[in-house]
């Protein structure tokens, strides 16, 4: 009796493109893919070890607890005592917590260079003890690990204006990777299924299996947190992608514009006990409040300049999705408008938690074990690519 041939059935359109655009685009971004997911991931838990790490600069000595801190000014004057620094403070970072220290910084960009270390004049990070005046910490976050594995993971350590978008391009293809990944993946029926859902070495002895299971297995298990990791990502480096946000969100192309609000105060000589005057009623109407940010060399992080103080207020402590904001007049400290997170629309909201969903912390401390874990994973899948493209072509090679 002759033997049948069984033929296997040759693989759709879609699963054959799929295929291609998979392993084309892996060879081409795998390494920027493996240093962006690990600089990301190391990222994930940066504020719980600063807060370790930091303890003795983040928190003042109860002793020393009165019930009123020294005017800002004071406090400004004595940081740049210490600090020594050409450029002014950029703002102050006031907690209403009254055991933890007031935070100063100086930050400082220069628009003609092209990498991370000219870019950034300054960026310092000063803790002061509101009550004494006593500096308890200076800290350079030019220099500092993790400042340096943001700049990596959002510019490769380019210049941010448009190194976001070597590593944007990189991950818009990586978002067609996981899409392909997970149709690659996807089985005909219930029964084959199971096997691509869990690890089954028992009869397993060579590490090309492993290694295939590996990348198959944990791939798609890590693939739609990735897919949101990816998108939040990208909004940061794409106008397209917020605007596809804010009209999904909200209706409308833009997020609304902060509309110039004047007073007659405006006319008056600037007081000097301004910024306290705004964080003592910024205390008054946000009480519950994590903290809250107030600019001191008058200009945004573009660097334009202000025609108001813009104070932010962060309603969680690591957190920067419930954000409310007071407008003080310049001159006069009079408040001018108040925009609380009630009243933002969707887009808004979103625009303010997107950082803390990129990074995990929206969903708390489970959150960011999930990321990590997550991160991992899209950390190992460039080299568990690789290498079965490598097994495959050394077997070709054989054949």
């Amino acid at each position: 009796m002759k033997k049948r041939h069984l033929h296997k059935k040759k693989p759709s359109f879609k699963k054959k493109w799929s295929a291609k655009l998979h392993l084309w685009f892996g060879l081409s971004i795998g390494l920027i893919v493996f240093i962006v997911a690990l600089t990301g991931t190391m990222y994930v838990f940066k504020d719980e070890i600063q807060n370790q790490t930091r303890k003795g600069a983040i928190y003042v000595n109860p002793e020393t607890i009165t019930q009123t801190p020294l005017p800002i000014e004071v406090l400004k004057e004595k940081v740049s005592s210490v600090v020594n620094e050409k450029y002014p403070a950029s703002s102050v970072e006031i907690p209403l917590d009254k055991n933890r220290s007031y935070e100063f910084l100086y930050y400082e960009k220069d628009k003609q260079a092209w990498n991370y270390f000219q870019e950034i004049k300054v960026n310092k990070l000063i803790y002061i003890n509101q009550y004494t005046g006593q500096v308890l910490g200076v800290y350079d976050e030019k220099y500092s690990l993790f400042p340096i594995l943001k700049a990596i993971h959002w510019s490769l350590l380019l210049k941010s204006d448009w190194g976001k978008y070597v590593v944007g391009i990189p991950v818009v293809l990586f978002i067609i990777m996981l899409i392909t990944g997970i149709i690659l993946w996807w089985p005909k029926n219930k029964k084959s299924r199971k096997g691509r859902l869990s690890f089954d070495w028992k009869n397993v002895r060579t590490w090309k299996r492993r290694n295939y299971d590996l990348h198959n297995i944990l791939g798609f298990y890590a693939s739609f947190v990735a897919l949101l990791l990816s998108v939040s990502g990208i909004y940061f480096a794409y106008p397209w992608v917020k605007n596809t946000f804010n009209v999904t969100l909200s209706g409308s192309w833009e997020i609304p514009k902060e509309k110039e609000v004047k007073s007659p105060d405006s006319l008056l000589r600037k007081s000097k006990v301004i910024f306290d005057l705004a964080a003592w009623e910024t205390k008054k109407l946000y009480p519950d409040a994590s903290s809250f940010r107030i600019p001191l060399n008058g200009k945004n992080k573009k660097g334009k300049d202000l025609k108001n103080i813009p104070v932010t207020i962060y309603g969680e402590d690591g957190k920067f999705a419930i954000r409310n904001q007071l407008i003080f007049d310049k001159y006069s400290g009079k408040l001018l408008a108040n925009k609380p997170h009630q009243k933002l629309n969707n887009a808004e909201k979103y625009a303010n938690a997107n950082y803390d969903i990129h990074v995990g912390s929206y969903f708390g401390l489970f959150g960011k074990i999930i990321w990590f874990a997550v991160g991992l994973i899209c950390t190992s899948l460039p080299v568990t690519g690789f290498l079965l493209w490598l097994g495959k072509k050394k077997k070709g090679i054989k054949k």
